[in-house]
């Protein structure tokens, strides 16, 4: 068997021999599991390669694109404004950002940006990947634009501009971009070694991700005029850009943070410890609690399948998250398969990061084996 890397506690050896049976089988070729239990970090262990070629072993310090599970980090720091009292989730976003009021979206708040729930789930086209580098433009583009259906009636998920969104309100309300404030106000304070982008110093860290097979259909055949093919074409989705410089540069907080499943364990413990990760204060309860307000529930616009969204996270439910318990959960996690899972009532944080992407768009096999196991070792 592969050997795992790492401590743990000895009641999660069958979760580590199931991350080194799945990287015998080839289901994964390099990835992580990190979980905060209880107040102590309870498992953190690493395997397999950081290369498809399974030439590099992935090491303690190797970091990937974690794709959407950025979304739980970037939804953390505007909660922090919120719990300093800077920001309002309930506020109109044209309070704080004046030129998104434009093309009808005057009425859209905060917590409609941060539950998916804007109408705005991409930019209008055309759009290219390289858009989304510029970051002036690219919020000034949504800034402008109508939004595609009535804010607030559902969701529609945001998948590559939730960061910048929600990450110019907290430009506007900091005076930092989102990547700064990360830096200054959570990964640095906690000692978390995650970035939005990654600068070129430590590109050396990085594996690639593996891109996942095609869809299994043709967005091209869902019509113009279908959100899921606008949102998913506004920029087309394309994991190699991962691997650009210019992608590395930006600052994408839907999908560009760097990390591994350790540094989003301390970051996302937060959540599951009263406000608390690393003997750094971060939110209070009234702020946590806020997260577990339901915004929408049901068929989610662009992706298709019923979702429950609270305040910046999805909430746990189990008609649609069956191998969870039915406990107080938030979570999210990244194309092709990374996952932070928060359980408020277990007082833990679990989480995965891997290089070999899955199919689909929403989970995978493995983080649902994974997550399945971890509970079965901590019951």
């Amino acid at each position: 068997m592969t050997q795992i890397h790492g401590t743990y506690h000895p009641r999660f050896q069958p979760l580590v021999d199931e991350l080194s049976r799945r990287i015998d089988a080839g289901d994964e070729v390099g990835a992580s599991l990190a979980a905060v239990h209880d107040g102590e970090t309870v498992l953190d262990v690493w395997g397999g390669w950081t290369d498809e070629t399974r030439t590099a072993e992935w090491a303690e310090d190797t970091v990937t694109n974690v794709w959407s599970s950025t979304k739980t980090v970037v939804a953390l720091a505007a909660l922090i404004l919120v719990d300093r009292g800077q920001l309002d989730v309930h506020e109109k976003v044209a309070a704080y950002w004046p030129e998104f009021a434009a093309n009808g979206k005057q009425d859209i708040e905060i917590r409609h940006l941060l539950s998916h729930t804007s109408g705005v789930s991409g930019w209008d086209q055309p759009a290219a990947m390289a858009d989304l580098y510029d970051w002036d433009h690219a919020t000034a583009r949504l800034a402008a634009q109508a939004p595609w259906w009535e804010p607030g009636t559902a969701s529609g998920y945001h998948a590559l501009n939730f960061g910048h969104l929600i990450g110019e309100v907290i430009r506007r309300v900091s005076g930092r971009a989102p990547r700064e404030f990360i830096a200054e106000e959570i990964a640095g304070p906690l000692g978390a070694d995650f970035t939005l982008g990654i600068p070129p110093d430590q590109h050396h860290r990085v594996s690639n991700v593996i891109p996942p097979p095609p869809l299994p259909f043709d967005l091209a055949s869902l019509g113009p005029d279908n959100l899921a093919f606008k949102t998913f074409t506004g920029p087309p989705l394309d994991a190699t850009a991962s691997w650009t410089d210019g992608w590395r540069a930006a600052d994408i907080g839907a999908a560009n943070g760097h990390g591994n499943a350790r540094s989003l364990a301390l970051i996302q413990s937060a959540i599951t410890h009263d406000g608390t990760a690393g003997g750094v204060k971060l939110l209070g309860s009234p702020t946590i609690d806020l997260i577990f307000e339901e915004q929408s529930s049901g068929t989610d616009l662009v992706l298709g399948a019923p979702i429950r969204f609270g305040v910046g996270f999805g909430i746990g439910d189990q008609s649609t998250r069956p191998h969870l318990p039915d406990n107080r959960i938030c979570y999210w996690g990244g194309w092709g398969g990374s996952m932070v899972l928060n359980d408020l009532d277990a007082r833990s944080t679990f989480t995965y990061v891997m290089n070999k992407m899955q199919p689909g768009l929403l989970g995978s096999d493995n983080g649902v084996a994974y997550s399945s196991a971890y509970y079965a070792c901590l019951d």
